[in-house]
């Protein structure tokens, strides 16, 4: 990795692409940051030598190719790709229509993959490179109310997983983020989250209270994503990442539970699991 390396975030008109924009640029970094609308991230982040603002809409593969396109021409090469954009369809599976799903995973699985496919070229010919995958906490820990977005998560996560191993030989790096709560735009209402648009009287009560409690978060998140954000840098910065970098005390806390769990339900079958083999 060079010392000052050329960024590509998606996602950075709003929430956590800002921040950590920002944390690259005051590193020394180059940054193209990429949004739907390329003035607005502009404006987000701030005027900077070293910044070049692209509109990307992430599930389109053609402007994914031209974004990058635009990247090489003016910084030479792409050194750190981070797939942050996203949103949050919530709402329990049934009330979740399937057009809802289908956008969920569009936006949040399909949109990096469109993405990742455009940037590899160019890191596979540099022999070097990173890419920085935003996921959740949701990626690893399912909930109720968020059936569409685990989905997405998690399958981010196999992915990237996957990933890692066949990009290793050509010296690219990739990193999951698993971020807890932090304070972003992520449960602005029309903004980052969708609300389901199927009414079914059985999820009605706890559809009204479930939303009442996601709004009353909005704002209230522990996690700093300006912290979080230079914590990305200091990773990158470090040269060698990481499989999985779980974001937050939040985070830590739910993960660890989820794994003692899935022990614990090795351990309750392990004799039944273990005699499925043939018999000698």
């Amino acid at each position: 990795m060079a010392e000052k390396n050329v960024w590509f975030i998606t996602g950075a008109s709003r929430g956590m692409g800002i921040d950590i924009a920002q944390a690259a640029l005051a590193a020394g970094h180059s940054v193209v940051a990429t949004g739907r609308d390329a003035s607005r991230v502009a404006r987000a982040i701030g005027e900077h030598k070293n910044l070049l603002s692209v509109g990307l809409d992430v599930t389109d593969a053609a402007a994914a190719e031209a974004a990058v396109t635009t990247a090489v021409e003016r910084f030479g090469r792409i050194d750190v790709l981070v797939n942050n954009a996203g949103n949050f369809y919530a709402g329990f599976f049934e009330t979740v229509s399937p057009e809802q799903f289908r956008a969920q995973m569009e936006t949040n699985f399909f949109g990096p993959l469109n993405v990742t496919r455009a940037v590899l070229p160019v890191m596979r010919g540099q022999r070097s490179g990173q890419i920085l995958t935003v996921t959740s906490t949701a990626g690893f820990v399912g909930g109720s109310f968020s059936s569409a977005y685990a989905a997405s998560k998690f399958a981010l996560e196999g992915w990237m997983e996957s990933l890692s191993v066949e990009v290793a030989p050509f010296g690219i790096e990739a990193m999951a983020v698993e971020p807890g709560f932090f304070r972003t735009e992520l449960l602005v209402e029309g903004s980052s989250t969708i609300w389901p648009e199927l009414k079914i009287e059985d999820y009605a009560e706890e559809t009204a209270s479930t939303i009442a409690f996601w709004k009353s978060m909005n704002g209230q998140q522990g996690g700093d994503p300006a912290k979080l954000a230079a914590a990305l840098v200091t990773l990158s910065d470090g040269g060698s990442l990481p499989a999985r970098f779980v974001a937050g005390a939040d985070a830590m806390d739910a993960i660890e539970q989820k794994q003692a769990a899935v022990q614990q339900q090795i351990e309750a079958n392990r004799e039944l699991s273990a005699s499925l083999t043939f018999d000698a």
